[in-house]
């Protein structure tokens, strides 16, 4: 096992750093060790670890990992809600007496009983959480075995509802430690800067220490260091309580933590037993001071800052939530590379990595109680919510990056109890909640989204803006935020956007003009009786380009707005929408579930991003159709000062980016294009005289399709070694139907298997069709053997496909 010498939430602490303040022996007594390989997997519910243990249908893995990472997204109502059972074998070839032992779960969904050696040594209720359960009592020298019980089971006690709109993930989800500690040790950090400005700061530590003997001598020094890693101030103390706080005040000229310079200080906490190093913890901190003005912006350091966000989801196509802290990260960069400088973790706190990235990265947080509808319970119910708020708080307290705590999301909606949805019951919890994140921390804001009878009880609300999408047109957004400004004091957006289905495309996409109700933007909780461009348009990436393009018109040229939040960053799996083009996914992504971008995420980038770069819309449009000498308008997305489009080699002119103009700044051109292939090149340059191209090609008929009559199928040898089966809804002509849009159902007969149950565009059996294409990856087996495929649906009796490999 390899282990690391610092604390669990921790960096290493240096060697160095120890040497120079003490001259005596030091021990570092706090030991963290990676647990996440070599595990045995029973999907078994019996209560019983005995029974358990008897089982012999164990299976191999390694964590993390959930039981639902494909049968969430699979073509099967339902998903596994139910218990299973992990085992591990763990070494412990000596035990110190003068050591205590601790298993650290950085989250284990939804409920968790942990057996050590055959006794229970504790347990856990919620699934988004860290926990740590101490083992000292229960092990022993050599081998040890390790039994957790995880059940994600439906309960009603327990938030989540089951009401929401995303996958309740059964498993070990994320990663597993083994803490060792000097029985006298630093058990918590809390560390807040009481004072801020670009001339000086204070910074209070309060330590809380575990020493069970108190009449051993005892000192506690904490030492602060720059970004740079220069020591700022250093201050030592004795040790008198189980709480001990130190504070540096007059801290000249403090490198401000900002979305542009995320400056990290570290700060270490050294608990000394008569000058021997007992225990020792290292913190990242930094200083920044922020402000929602009354009925308007928000201010970051004392300058006005948009808040430019969106929100994420904690999956994964082919792992669900038991996701590595690789693509923890690489979310919170993409998102961070687009543009955003905030992000609202939905609909529950997240991996310990994510925070981590924020704080380097600069990205404002907003962490949510998952309080997501299901109204209010009793007792029970309450103690449950209450307790993971104050977990919540007390794990991620320490992170610069989190600004607000949500306190919940939709909470009346849909109520699982008797009387769930009584309003004076709710705010009665409610103000009980915010009196407690408020307590336990008053430097940060307490929000809510969409509960309007609760506006009143946080200090940040969000109602529900969904124009063009659940409810209007995308062009009523600025009427909406001006209502909202002037009724909430602190008024923020969070949720806006719609679906869109990779590679479709229209020429005129669905707006709702003469259908719908142009004015309006609040989402109905049953949509049975509403008509919107959710139900009747044709989730086109076009259409979702336009609207995002529209509701960022107007947010950046607000001067007064305080900002809002996208929805979402990434395609989601949820039991909810078994009938999307993609079965059980919402599309409402940026980019689809592997991150990969959609047209939609070019579009913020273009008002956000800082790396120079040019887009034309669309990647994933090369084949149209159209009258001869007909122009279409060609948007190319660009944060450059100017761009000039050619087309076939001659230019179409060169147009200067302006921030006023709608769609995509003013960078539009009409391209009559030609019969055949068509060659489009975007040149954008910087105010620097940088260049950056785009190349698009297009192919262009003049003849529209008639009624698709048949599925043609093809294949592509991938890099990767698999291959792509693309099926084509074709006409009596040999002509592509551009306007096929029904589900196909693939399945591979022989020589490899098919990338289902992913929820991407090539990761699904069933999926409908973008401009009539659908594709789907499948892998050989290796035999050796021709691979063998089907494409059916119930327009067609279906195609076959043999690929020789």
């Amino acid at each position: 096992m390899k282990k690391l010498l610092y604390h669990y939430k921790s960096f290493p602490v240096m060697t160095f750093l120890v040497c120079c303040l003490f001259s005596h022996n030091y021990t570092f007594a706090q030991t963290k060790t990676n647990l996440n390989e070599n595990w045995l997997y029973l999907e078994n519910n019996t209560s019983s670890p005995d029974q358990a243990k008897k089982a012999d249908h164990w299976s191999k893995l390694n964590l993390p990992h959930t039981w639902n990472a494909e049968d969430a997204t699979d073509l099967n109502p339902g998903y596994r809600r139910d218990a299973s059972w992990y085992q591990k074998k763990l070494n412990l070839p000596k035990i110190d007496q003068n050591q205590r032992y601790y298993l650290y779960f950085e989250g284990s969904n939804v409920t968790t009983k942990v057996y050590v050696n055959g006794t229970e040594a504790g347990g856990h209720i919620g699934g988004y959480i860290g926990f740590t359960i101490e083992i000292t009592p229960f092990i022993k020298e050599g081998n040890n075995e390790i039994l957790v019980r995880v059940d994600n089971s439906y309960d009603i006690e327990i938030i989540p509802s089951q009401k929401s709109d995303f996958f309740i993930y059964g498993g070990i989800t994320r990663d597993v430690w083994l803490l060792s500690k000097y029985k006298n040790h630093i058990e918590d950090l809390k560390i807040t800067t009481p004072e801020v400005s670009a001339k000086k700061a204070s910074l209070n530590i309060v330590a809380k220490t575990n020493h069970s003997d108190p009449s051993k001598e005892l000192t506690l020094t904490v030492i602060l260091k720059n970004p740079k890693g220069k020591k700022v101030a250093t201050k030592t103390i004795p040790v008198t309580a189980n709480s001990s706080t130190i504070a540096f005040d007059n801290i000249k000229n403090p490198e401000l933590w900002d979305i542009d310079t995320p400056n990290l200080y570290s700060v270490t906490a050294i608990l000394a037993e008569k000058n021997q190093i007992r225990d020792s913890v290292n913190e990242k901190t930094g200083f920044r001071w922020f402000e929602f003005k009354d009925h308007g912006p928000f201010y970051l350091n004392g300058k006005r800052l948009l808040l430019r966000g969106t929100h994420r989801h904690e999956e994964e196509a082919g792992v669900g939530a038991a996701m590595s802290n690789a693509q923890h990260r690489a979310d919170m960069q993409s998102i961070k590379k687009m543009g955003a400088n905030f992000v609202r973790l939905a609909h529950y706190p997240q991996d310990p990595e994510v925070y981590k990235a924020c704080d380097e990265l600069g990205l404002l947080v907003w962490d949510e109680l998952p309080w997501c509808r299901g109204g209010i319970g009793g007792k029970l119910w309450q103690t449950n919510t209450k307790n993971m708020l104050a977990e919540i708080i007390n794990q991620n307290y320490n992170h610069p990056s989190i600004i607000i705590w949500s306190l919940g999301n939709e909470m009346n909606w849909l109520p699982d109890f008797p009387d769930g949805d009584n309003t004076d019951r709710t705010n009665v919890f409610l103000k009980e909640l915010n009196d407690i994140a408020h307590k336990m921390d008053p430097t940060r804001k307490t929000a809510i989204r969409k509960y309007y009878e609760g506006s009143q009880i946080v200090d940040v609300f969000s109602p529900s803006i969904w124009s063009g999408w659940y409810s209007g047109s995308y062009k009523s957004y600025q009427k909406a935020i001006d209502v909202y400004k002037k009724e909430y004091k602190h008024f923020i957006h969070a949720e806006y956007g719609g679906d869109s289905h990779v590679g479709r495309h229209s020429e005129n996409p669905v707006t709702g003009e003469n259908i719908i109700k142009a004015e309006g933007w609040e989402e109905a909780i049953v949509q049975t009786k509403v008509a919107n461009i959710a139900q009747i348009g044709d989730w086109s990436e076009n259409y979702i380009v336009d609207l995002f393009d529209w509701h960022l018109h107007i947010s950046e040229n607000d001067p007064s707005f305080v900002g809002n939040i996208q929805w979402a960053f990434k395609d989601f799996a949820t039991p909810l929408r078994p009938e999307d083009d993609i079965p059980y996914m919402n599309q409402k992504g940026l980019t689809d579930r592997n991150g990969n971008p959609k047209d939609a995420y070019y579009v913020f980038k273009s008002y956000w991003g800082k790396e120079p770069f040019a887009y034309i819309e669309s990647h994933t449009w090369t084949e149209r159709q159209g009258p001869e000498n007909t122009p279409r308008t060609i948007s190319v997305f660009s944060n450059c000062e100017k761009v000039t489009l050619f087309h076939q080699q001659k230019s179409l002119g060169e147009k200067k980016r302006n921030l006023s103009l709608y769609p995509a700044n003013g960078l539009t051109w009409d391209v009559n294009f030609l019969k055949g292939e068509n060659i489009l090149i975007a040149v954008g340059e910087t105010k620097d005289g940088k260049k950056v191209t785009d190349t698009l090609k297009v192919n262009y008929r003049f003849n529209k399709n008639d009624t698709a009559t048949a599925l043609q199928l093809s294949s592509e040898k991938l890099k990767n070694g698999n291959y792509l089966v693309t099926a084509i809804a074709i006409d009596h002509n040999n002509l592509r139907c551009l306007d096929y849009e029904e589900s196909v159902y693939f399945q591979c007969l022989k020589g490899g298997k098919t990338m289902k149950n992913q929820g991407t565009p090539t990761g699904s059996e069933s999926i409908k069709m973008a401009n009539g294409k659908a594709s789907i990856e499948v892998v050989p087996d290796g035999s050796g053997i021709p691979i063998e495929m089907t494409a059916l649906n119930q327009s067609f009796k279906g195609e076959y496909l043999k690929i020789a490999n």
